[in-house]
C-alpha cells in the first residue's frame, strides 16, 4: 500500500469514527447550521425579546431572495411560535434548531433568513435593515435619555458660572 493510499484510508476511518470534518464550525454555530454569505436577515435572542419582527420576516422572505429559515428551537415555543407561523403562512422552508450548541444568550441568533447559495445580504441585522419597523417606545426612551443629557449638560456647563 502506498502512503497516499494509507492516508486515504486513514482518512476514511477518521471520518468513520469522529464524523467528517466541518468547514467554518464557529460560523454555522453563530448563523444557525449556516455560513454568513448566504444570510439575508438576522434576529438575535435580544431583539426577540424587545419587540414582534414577524412583518420583518414576512418582508424579507418577500424580497424572494432567501427562503431559507433557521429558528433557534432551543428557545421558549411562545417566544419562536410566531415565527414558525409565519414561515409557513410565507411558505418558507423553515428548521428549528435544538443542538446544545445553538445557545440562548442575548447575543445569539433566534432566528435567521438564509439563501441556498452565496447572496452577500449586509446589512443583516433586523434593526438595521428594516429601521422604520423598531417600536417607536425605543425612540421615545432615546429622546428621553438625550433631555436629560441636555439637562444636565445645561447644569453644570452654564456660560454664568463665575
Amino acid at each position: 500500500m502506498s502512503e497516499q493510499e494509507k492516508s486515504a484510508a486513514q482518512q476514511r476511518i477518521d471520518n468513520a469514527v469522529y464524523g467528517t470534518p466541518k468547514i467554518k464550525p464557529d460560523e454555522q454555530r453563530k448563523y444557525l447550521g449556516t455560513f454568513r454569505e448566504r444570510v439575508c436577515l438576522t434576529i438575535s435572542v435580544q431583539e426577540l425579546h424587545e419587540q414582534d419582527w414577524t412583518k420583518a420576516l414576512t418582508a424579507e422572505l418577500d424580497r424572494g431572495i432567501g427562503n431559507l429559515v433557521f429558528i433557534n428551537g432551543n428557545l421558549p415555543h411562545d417566544e419562536i411560535h410566531p415565527y414558525i407561523q409565519t414561515a409557513a403562512k410565507d411558505n418558507a422552508q423553515f428548521t428549528l434548531k435544538t443542538d446544545p450548541e445553538y445557545k440562548t444568550d442575548p447575543d445569539s441568533l433566534a432566528v435567521v433568513v438564509a439563501a441556498k447559495t452565496a447572496v452577500y445580504q449586509s446589512p443583516v441585522d433586523v434593526k438595521k435593515r428594516y429601521p422604520n419597523l423598531v417600536n417607536s417606545n425605543n425612540h421615545t426612551a432615546e429622546k428621553t435619555n438625550a433631555q436629560h443629557q441636555s439637562f444636565f449638560h445645561h447644569l453644570f456647563h452654564r456660560k454664568d458660572r463665575g
